[in-house]
């Protein structure tokens, strides 16, 4: 134990060196709790990576400050027939290497999205073809209409083919395998920074592109993005000086850093749901007691799970109030997400216990529960909170929580019995969720990608496909609606809530906070 918090020790120093190193006129130091796993913008669908990524890389489109839908690689789309949208590309736009911009670099990285390896399956499962009309025009090709398309491009980050080439990288890193290549530590995109100096865990330093296409509106000209785990650390490091922002603040030192001279928090609500899920696929789990079939097959022991959890609680003594407890796989904020339906169903634990019963666990089983302890908020105490709450229907947890590093990994291999995942649809629609999280998984489409406990129900996969096509904004809404309640009536996940955000901020430091946790560097001022 003394060997580890020395090692402790010269980690957080050497992390603390790094920042005041790299401090210098016109340089944000940002710290957060866990670090991008690479810089290849298509081997993980986490936002944390995304967000950093977006910094070097772009979409075709994207956001602005209020969440609406802007051009960015592309100056403008129309739909060509049902089926068929043309978009017409920036011109003048050059990579990091000075390479220029083309359709085929769209060609290129539609294709690599859609290849083995790849986090974004899920981003083209539904694309038919992508082909090139000239230099600067490309034609992408549903397989049915799908009025949604420019939404869910705005995720996928286009790569130089000419590079990635070059560079052994035309296809994504696959973080289940720990496979790594170029991409994974240098970084050829459009975007308004590109990466000088990386050292994963360390840290990671972003310098202005001087070839930048488009407007920066910030004066930052160097970023140094440094992971540092330890919350009392990273606050120690804010209230100090050595660090400019820093996210997450922990709920319980808003009022600290507020209080502070030199800093304030940003909080704000975000739009990402914490869950559970649990593999319901498998005949018998791969980590319980219970031997020859599977518990969480019975809708009876979902619903014990479900209403065993004391939301109310985990909102009070862990998450301090800072969210906001949900029925609903989306929260406020996405579309399709309606008051009447996010309605939990009651903390019980006899109900639980009865229920339990009725499936033949009266004495109840064990189970492992795979979590991250550095991805959300409090997110290895919510899961503490949870096995406490659980153990009241005879429930024993082996709780293994670890570093993103490795915990997204292993679940992402679907080598998990019960674990935790936190989404944000991208879309800001929630058939990103269905498609993402509830759709039968389908590993040649990506449909279902991350429904990592493989719950399945064909009448849902069928709304999902027919309301991706759907035009009219209603019918949409009334199929969306009629898709979640078959997922609550079946206890699909276990819903938890919409954590809040909270950023620890310097007060010379002007920024954006995104409902989307996004962190864009070109909105970033340092005042004098």
């Amino acid at each position: 134990m003394k060997a580890q918090k020395t090692l402790l020790s010269v980690s957080v120093a050497s992390a603390l060196l790094a920042l005041s190193l790299g401090a210098a006129a016109q340089t944000v130091r940002i710290a957060n709790q866990g670090d991008a796993l690479s810089l290849d913008p298509h081997s993980l669908n986490e936002s944390l990576q995304l967000s950093v990524d977006s910094n070097a890389y772009e979409a075709l489109v994207g956001w602005n400050k209020k969440l609406e839908m802007v051009p960015m690689l592309a100056t403008s789309w129309k739909q060509m027939s049902p089926t068929v949208w043309r978009f017409e590309l920036r011109k003048g736009v050059q990579f990091h290497d000075g390479t220029p911009f083309t359709a085929d670099d769209v060609v290129f990285t539609m294709g690599r999205i859609a290849a083995d390896g790849s986090d974004m399956k899920a981003y083209s499962n539904d694309v038919k073809e992508t082909r090139k009309i000239d230099s600067h025009t490309v034609e992408i090709e549903t397989k049915t209409p799908l009025p949604i398309l420019p939404q869910i491009l705005s995720q996928v980050y286009v790569m130089s083919k000419k590079w990635c080439e070059e560079n052994n990288a035309v296809r994504p890193v696959d973080r289940r395998k720990g496979v790594e290549n170029t991409a994974s530590f240098k970084t050829n995109g459009t975007g308004p920074f590109h990466v000088r100096e990386r050292q994963p865990g360390v840290r990671t330093v972003f310098v202005r592109n001087p070839r930048y296409w488009g407007k920066v509106e910030g004066n930052v000209q160097e970023v140094v993005f440094t992971p540092i785990a330890n919350p009392a650390t990273r606050v120690a490091a804010l209230l100090s000086g050595e660090i400019d922002v820093m996210e997450p603040v922990p709920v319980q030192d808003i009022a600290r850093v507020n209080a502070n001279a030199n800093t304030r928090v940003l909080a704000g609500p975000e739009l990402r749901t914490i869950f559970l899920g649990m593999d319901q696929k498998r005949d018998e789990l791969l980590y319980s007691s219970v031997k020859g079939k599977n518990p969480f097959k019975d809708k009876r022991v979902r619903q014990a799970f479900y209403q065993a959890i004391d939301i109310d609680s985990i909102k009070r003594v862990v998450m301090r109030g800072a969210s906001r407890p949900t029925a609903l796989m989306v929260g406020p904020g996405i579309n399709g997400w309606t008051d009447a339906q996010d309605k939990r169903l009651p903390f019980d634990v006899d109900a639980a216990k009865k229920l339990m019963a009725e499936a033949g666990y009266a004495e109840g089983f064990e189970v492992s529960m795979n979590c991250p302890n550095d991805r959300y908020v409090n997110d290895a105490q919510i899961c503490q909170a949870v096995a406490a709450n659980l153990s009241r229907i005879n429930v024993k947890i082996n709780l293994q929580a670890e570093t993103k590093g490795t915990y997204f990994p292993k679940i992402l291999r679907r080598d998990t019995s019960f674990y935790m995942l936190g989404w944000t649809p991208s879309t800001y629609d929630s058939h990103n969720a269905l498609n993402a999280l509830m759709r039968c998984p389908d590993d040649k489409t990506g449909s279902g990608q991350f429904n990592l406990g493989s719950y399945c129900n064909p009448k849902l996969d069928e709304l999902t496909v027919k309301l991706g096509a759907e035009t009219d904004q209603a019918k949409r809404n009334a199929m969306i609606k009629e898709a979640f309640q078959i997922h609550i009536d079946e206890v699909g996940h276990l819903p938890l809530h919409q954590q809040t955000l909270a950023w620890g901020v310097s007060k010379k430091v002007e920024l954006t906070q995104l409902a989307d946790n996004y962190m864009p560097f070109k909105w970033i001022t340092l005042k004098k």
